[in-house]
């Protein structure tokens, strides 16, 4: 298998056919691949809708968390369940085009194969949503490229790219998805972001507040600056 497809959701019953069969239209034929979706302690159907949508969608996998646990360990749940050695995220909102992961994968293998040191990020340059919401995402990028240094114009964005072998060796957290271009950097991977369509939100309502959000990030951003100068990895050989 090629690529895990990871979407962490939670109340988006609306968009579950729609994306999947999405996602599936775009990678049929092309890759080897599986559509992992984590239900997060949804309550509006969205558990239901995903076994209705594994009727018709062979390469659909889906986990479910019994009580709402954030965006970051539906992830983590959905990425140590995968069984590709190569993930990308999505949101469940049907905002990320599932046309892009071709540009994404070419970027992942343009040395021949999946490069496990190379993560691609989305940049999101014509966003479709609120100039609140932009206005908002843009302060928290700059500050986040300010302090962590994690070369990324739009780090905030979920869709990803990465070697899941690299993301398990990351230290592990709340909110730990907004900062995974800094964190992948001090593992020493490469950090690549490609330009990405972006759309507007075609069903249901976002789950997260503007202010409550940057005010959240605030105390994880200190976190990771520590992070950053604790975390140690090494090279290991097997001596001969």
């Amino acid at each position: 298998m090629d690529l895990s497809v990871i979407v962490a959701v939670h109340n988006e019953v609306e968009n579950i056919a729609p994306f999947t069969a999405e996602i599936r239209a775009a990678l049929d034929g092309k890759l080897e691949f599986e559509i992992v979706y984590v239900d997060d302690g949804s309550t509006d159907g969205t558990a239901e809708a995903l076994v209705e949508a594994r009727k018709t969608v062979p390469e659909l996998v889906v986990f479910t968390h019994e009580k709402r646990s954030g965006k970051s360990r539906a992830l983590i749940e959905g990425i140590r369940r995968a069984r590709a050695p190569t993930i990308v995220t999505m949101d469940g909102d049907c905002q990320d085009n599932p046309a892009n992961i071709e540009t994404m994968w070419a970027q992942v293998t343009k040395s021949g194969q999946a490069d496990p040191k190379v993560v691609v990020c989305a940049w999101r340059r014509n966003r479709r949503d609120s100039w609140w919401r932009k206005f908002i995402s843009r302060i928290a990028n700059r500050i986040r490229a300010g302090l962590l240094g994690d070369k990324t114009p739009d780090s905030g964005c979920g869709f990803k790219m990465f070697n899941r072998d690299a993301f398990l060796e990351l230290p592990r957290f709340d909110n730990m998805h907004r900062f995974l271009p800094a964190l992948f950097l001090k593992y020493g991977c490469e950090i690549t972001s490609v330009d990405v369509h972006h759309r507007p939100r075609a069903g249901g309502r976002s789950k997260y507040g503007t202010l409550d959000r940057l005010w959240v990030s605030v105390w994880d951003l200190l976190g990771v600056m520590w992070l950053q100068r604790r975390t140690t990895y090494s090279v290991v050989k097997e001596k001969d």
